[in-house]
C-alpha cells in the first residue's frame, strides 16, 4: 500500500502517464516515468510541466531488459514507499473497460450497437469492452481489433494464434504490441477479427476529420476512425459501429502538421490536395 508522500513508477509512451501526472499531483505523490525515447516532445514537456521526473529511454522489443517496462519495475524496487503500475499487466486496467465504458456504449446507443472497434496498447480498453459487450448482447455484437504497422496483434488473430509476425513501424503513438498482454489475453478469442490500418490512411484520416467534422484528433484516434469506417463497409448500411476517440492531436501537431516530417515519412503524398493546407508547420 503507497503511503503519503510516497512514488508511483510507470513506463508509458506518454498518455497515461499524464492521467497519473495528475492524479499525483492531487494526491501528494511523486511520480518517475520511463518511456520510449521515440515519443513526441510535447508529451514529455506536459509530463515534466506535471512534476513527473522523465527518463526517455532507448526503444527496445520487451524481450530486452532495457525496455522502458523493465526499466521502470526495477527502479521502482529499489526505492521504500513506491509502486510500479504496470498498466500492460495490471488487470484493473481491463477491469475498469468492463466496469464503466462498456455499460456506458451500451446506455448511449441503447442497446443497439451493432460492432465495436478499437487499436490496443495495453489492451485493457479492447478486452474489457469487448467482453461487456459480448455478455450483453449475447454475442451478437462483433468487434474487431484495429492494429497499426509494427504490431504482432493483426497477425496472431487471422491466423488463430499461430503467427506473430512483425514489420515495419507506425507513426502512432501508444497502440500496437508485440505481445499478448496480461490484459488482453483472457478476452482475446473474442474478437471477430482484426483490421491492419496503414499510416497513410491515419493520417488522411487526421486531415479529414479536421476539414470535415472540425475534430482536432491524434493519428491513434484516426486509426481508430479508419477502422470503424471499414467495419461499417463490411456490414453495410443501418448499422451501428462504436470506436474509441482516444487522443487528440495537441500534443503531436510539430509531427503531424509538419510539411517535413510527412515529407520525411513518405506521407505527404497520402494527403488528397485540397486537404494539404493544413500542413501549415514548416
Amino acid at each position: 500500500m503507497l503511503k503519503p508522500g510516497g512514488t508511483v513508477v510507470e513506463g508509458t509512451a506518454g498518455n497515461t502517464g499524464i492521467g497519473l501526472a495528475h492524479v499525483c499531483r492531487s494526491k501528494g505523490y511523486k511520480l518517475v516515468i520511463y518511456m520510449p525515447n521515440t515519443q513526441s516532445q510535447g508529451k514529455v514537456d506536459l509530463l515534466r510541466l506535471l512534476g513527473a521526473e522523465v527518463y526517455p529511454v532507448p526503444a527496445v522489443a520487451f524481450e530486452n531488459p532495457e525496455n522502458y517496462n523493465h526499466q521502470a519495475k526495477r527502479h521502482a524496487e529499489r526505492l521504500e514507499n513506491a509502486v510500479w503500475t504496470n498498466q500492460f499487466d495490471n488487470v484493473a486496467n481491463r477491469r475498469a473497460h468492463l466496469e464503466t465504458t462498456g455499460p456506458e456504449i451500451w446506455a448511449q446507443t441503447q442497446g443497439k450497437i451493432d460492432a465495436f472497434t478499437c487499436a490496443t496498447g495495453t489492451g485493457g480498453t479492447f478486452a474489457g469492452t469487448t467482453r461487456y459487450l459480448k455478455t450483453k448482447s449475447d454475442g451478437r455484437v462483433k468487434c474487431f481489433l484495429a492494429d497499426p504497422p509494427g504490431s504482432v496483434l493483426h497477425s496472431y488473430i487471422v491466423s488463430g494464434g499461430q503467427l506473430k509476425e512483425r514489420s515495419g513501424s507506425s507513426i502512432t503513438e501508444g497502440i500496437g504490441q508485440g505481445r499478448v498482454t496480461d490484459n488482453l489475453a483472457p478476452d482475446l478469442a473474442l474478437a471477430d477479427g482484426a483490421l491492419h490500418i496503414a499510416d497513410e490512411k491515419s493520417i488522411e484520416m487526421v486531415y479529414r476529420l479536421l476539414d470535415e467534422e472540425g475534430l482536432y484528433l491524434g493519428a491513434s484516434s484516426c486509426l481508430n476512425v479508419v477502422a470503424a469506417k471499414e467495419v461499417a463497409e463490411q456490414l453495410g448500411k443501418g448499422h451501428t459501429v462504436v470506436t474509441i476517440l482516444c487522443d487528440g492531436a495537441y500534443r503531436y501537431a510539430d509531427r503531424l502538421f509538419s510539411k517535413k516530417w510527412l515529407e520525411n515519412k513518405g506521407l505527404m503524398s497520402a494527403l488528397p490536395e485540397h486537404l494539404r493546407k493544413y500542413a501549415v508547420l514548416p
